[in-house]
C-alpha cells in the first residue's frame, strides 16, 4: 500500500474543532490543530439559567478552515497533495433550521443574530416540555411506539423535541424553515457543495439515535404520527429524508470552492458524517462486549454488538440501538451522562467567582490578575482539587452528591432532574465537596453499566477516551473503584478525530471496511486503572446511598 495516503479526521466538539492528519498505513498522527469557536467562547446566544445553548454556523466554518489550514501547514511538504479523504464527526443532536438551499437561517442577514436560527446544540434543554409530549404521544396515539428503538424514552436533547419547541416559540423561523439538518450532515454537505436538504446523504447515526428513524417503519415516523403530535410538524417529513448512510459511505468529493480555500484536490472524497462519541468508539478500537466511554463535558457510552436485526433485543432506558451507527454491519448501542466534565467545571467556576468579584471592586489589584494568571488558575484548580480529594480517607459516611446538574441522559432520559449535594456538615470543605461530585459522576456511570447488564448486554472490557482520561488519574481511579472493573485508557489523545480518520480511510477505499481500517490504524492503550478492593467495598455502600437519594429526589420533586 502507498504509504503517502493521508486522511483527515475533523472532530467538532462542544467548544472547539480539531483537524487531525493521519498516515493511513499505520495510524500515525502527522499533525493536528485546534480552533475554538469565537462567539461560543464569549458566551454569545447562550442562557445557561434557561438551559439555552446555541452556536453560530459561521463559527463552525471559520474554525474548521483555520484548523485544517494550520494542520496542513505543520505537516511535511507534499502532504496536501496526498490527502485522499476527509470525514467529519460532531456533537449531537445538534440541529439547525435551513432554507430551501440548505443554508442555515443564521447565515442569512435577516436571522444572523437570532439564536433560534442557529445550531441548537446537544446540551440545550429548552425542549423538556416537548420531549414529554413526544413520550406521551408515542405510548398512547394508538399505533407503533416509535421510541422503542430509542430506549423507550425520548429526550429534550434530540431532533424532534428541538424542532417542535423552536416552531412553537419563533414564528419567523417557523415561516422560513424549509427543513432541518444535523451538524454532522451539514459540514460534509458544505464541503461537497451540495447542501440540498432533500438530496444530501444523512447520517444513520444521527437519524437512528436522535430522530426515531428505523428501517422497519420505512424511515422516519409517518406523517400521521407527527401531525398528530402537533399540526406544526405537518408536511415536514417529506422535506427531510427517507434513506440514511453509515460512516463508510461517500458523501461526495471536495468542491472546487473548498479545494481552493484549503489547498487540496477536488479528488478528495468526503465521507458521510457521524457523531463524535461514535467515531471515538472506532478510534478506541471498539469490538464485541466492549464498552467505550467518551469522557468530556458529558459522556457517551458506546457498545457495538454483532447481533443481527432479526434477533435484536430491545434495550430499555438507553439512547438508542441502531444498525451500523458505530461500526457498519454491527448494532450500535448508545448511553451517556448529560454532565461530567461540566459538573467539575461548574464547581470550579463557583469557586473562582468570588475572586473575580473582589478584583472588579479593587481596580488597583487588576494588574495582579492578568489573563495568563486567570488561565493558569482555571487550568490548575481542578488538578489541585483532585490532588487534595485523593488524600481524603474514604468513609461510608462521606458526603453524597447526585450528578444531574444538566438532567439525566441514562438510564431513562429525564432532563428535568436537578443535582444534589447531601450529608454536608461544618467539616465539609472544598476538596470533600469536589470528591462527592467526582464520585457522583462515577455512580452515574455505574448506573449505565447496570442498565446494560440488566437487559442482557454483556460487558467484558471498558475503554476510556477523551480529555478526562488523559488529564485526571484521580477521576479515572474513582471510576475503576466504583465500577469494580479495570479501565483501559486509549493511547491517542484524539480518539474521536482518529476514528473519523479511520472512517475516511474506508471512504477513500484504502481499506475495504472500517473494521480493517481499525486494525491497521489502531494505536492501543497507554494505561490501565485497576480497582482497589478495599475501596470497592466502601463505594458499594455509598452507591446504595446515591441510588436511594436519587430515587427520593426523582419521586418527590419531579413526578408531582
Amino acid at each position: 500500500m502507498d504509504k503517502s495516503n493521508f486522511v483527515i479526521g475533523i472532530d467538532f466538539g462542544t467548544d472547539s474543532v480539531r483537524a487531525l492528519i493521519v498516515d493511513s498505513s499505520n495510524g500515525k498522527e502527522i499533525s493536528s490543530d485546534v480552533r475554538y469557536y469565537p462567539r461560543w467562547e464569549k458566551g454569545k446566544y447562550c442562557i445557561p439559567q434557561a438551559n439555552q445553548f446555541r452556536q453560530h454556523p459561521q463559527d463552525y466554518l471559520d474554525s474548521m478552515e483555520l484548523a485544517i489550514l494550520n494542520a496542513l501547514a505543520k505537516s511535511p511538504e507534499g502532504t496536501d497533495q496526498n490527502v485522499k479523504a476527509i470525514s467529519v464527526d460532531t456533537t449531537g443532536s445538534t440541529i439547525c433550521a435551513v432554507d430551501t438551499e440548505g443554508t442555515p437561517l443564521a447565515l442569512r442577514e435577516d436571522f444572523e443574530d437570532n439564536p433560534n436560527a442557529m445550531f441548537i446544540i446537544w446540551k440545550d434543554h429548552t425542549a423538556v416540555k416537548e420531549a414529554g409530549e413526544i413520550n406521551e404521544h408515542a405510548k398512547n396515539w394508538g399505533g407503533e411506539d416509535y421510541t422503542k428503538y430509542s430506549g423507550g424514552v425520548y429526550s429534550s436533547e434530540w431532533f424532534w423535541s428541538k424542532i417542535l419547541h423552536t416552531l412553537r416559540v419563533d414564528e419567523n423561523v417557523r415561516a422560513e424553515a424549509y427543513s432541518w439538518i444535523e451538524h454532522c450532515d451539514w459540514i460534509p454537505a458544505v464541503l461537497t457543495g451540495n447542501t440540498d436538504p432533500k438530496k444530501l446523504k444523512r447520517s444513520r447515526t444521527a437519524a437512528g439515535h436522535k430522530a426515531l428513524w428505523h428501517e422497519s417503519w420505512g424511515g422516519l415516523p409517518p406523517e400521521e404520527f407527527l401531525a398528530g403530535l402537533d399540526p406544526l410538524l405537518a408536511g415536514l417529513r417529506k422535506r427531510l429524508y427517507k434513506n440514511t448512510y453509515t460512516c463508510d459511505a461517500v458523501m461526495g468529493k471536495l468542491s472546487y470552492l473548498w479545494a481552493k480555500r484549503l489547498g487540496l484536490s477536488t479528488k478528495v472524497k468526503i465521507g458521510v458524517g457521524s457523531f463524535d462519541a461514535h467515531t471515538g468508539g472506532i478510534g478506541a478500537g471498539i469490538a464485541e462486549r466492549m464498552l467505550v466511554k467518551v469522557m468530556g463535558t458529558s459522556t457517551c457510552d458506546m457498545i457495538a454488538s454483532g447481533k443481527t436485526e432479526t434477533d435484536e433485543k430491545l434495550v430499555q432506558g438507553i439512547c438508542g440501538q441502531v444498525d451500523g451507527s458505530i461500526i457498519p454491519g454491527m448494532l450500535g448501542l448508545e448511553a451517556g451522562q448529560s454532565a461530567v466534565g461540566d459538573v467539575y467545571a461548574w464547581f470550579r467556576d463557583l469557586l473562582i467567582w468570588p475572586v473575580e468579584l473582589v478584583l472588579k471592586k479593587r481596580p488597583d489589584m487588576k494588574y495582579m490578575f492578568t489573563n495568563e494568571i486567570r488561565t493558569k488558575l482555571y487550568d490548575d484548580l481542578i488538578y489541585d482539587l483532585s490532588f487534595a480529594a485523593e488524600k481524603i480517607a474514604l468513609n461510608e459516611d462521606d458526603e453524597v452528591a447526585i450528578d444531574w446538574m444538566n438532567g439525566r441522559r441514562t438510564p431513562y432520559a429525564n432532563q428535568a432532574l436537578k443535582g444534589v449535594i447531601s450529608g454536608i456538615n461544618l467539616g465539609s470543605d472544598t476538596p470533600r465537596i469536589f470528591k462527592s461530585l467526582v464520585e457522583a459522576t462515577a455512580f452515574g456511570a455505574r448506573k449505565i453499566v447496570e442498565r446494560f447488564r440488566e437487559e442482557g448486554v454483556e460487558i467484558d472490557e471498558i475503554i476510556a477516551v477523551g480529555g478526562i482520561p488523559k488529564k485526571s488519574s484521580y477521576v479515572m481511579q474513582v471510576h475503576a473503584d466504583v465500577l469494580n472493573m479495570p479501565i483501559n485508557v486509549a493511547a491517542s489523545d484524539q480518539a474521536c478525530a482518529l476514528g473519523a480518520a479511520m472512517a475516511a480511510a474506508a471512504v477513500a477505499g484504502i481499506y475495504p471496511s472500517v473494521n480493517e481500517a481499525q486494525k491497521a490504524m489502531g494505536t492501543g492503550f497507554e494505561k490501565t486503572y485497576h480497582p482497589n478492593p478495599e475501596k470497592v467495598k466502601i463505594y458499594n455502600v455509598l452507591y446504595d446511598k446515591y441510588s436511594a437519594l436519587g430515587n427520593f429526589i426523582e419521586n418527590e420533586f419531579t413526578s408531582k
